[in-house]
């Protein structure tokens, strides 16, 4: 994931803002999945992008919309928290 993120890819957090702002991954977007339909346009659609959020089910949601929008660099990394460990482990 570091070497993703250092090669581009976005971090995007589909959390709440309330849950986003007590504590969110350095560098992380957030749009929260209700809201992430109405902003796609905010990526382009060759640039990585990496979709987190607290247990997992929102961030695959968010891949299966982003992918079904032609996104094809979409990773699913679920828990915000155990990517942030990954990334500290990297």
């Amino acid at each position: 994931y570091a070497q993703l993120i250092g090669e581009g890819a976005i971090v995007l957090d589909v959390r709440t803002p309330t849950e986003f702002n007590q504590a969110h991954i350095t560098g992380a977007v957030n749009i929260p999945i209700e809201k992430l339909r109405d902003n796609l346009h905010q990526f382009a659609k060759q640039t990585p992008i990496i979709a987190c959020c607290t247990n997992g089910s929102k961030s695959w949601y968010a891949k299966n919309l982003l992918d079904a929008n032609g996104y094809r660099k979409v990773i699913d990394a679920g828990n915000w928290v155990k990517l942030q460990r990954r990334l500290q482990q990297q």
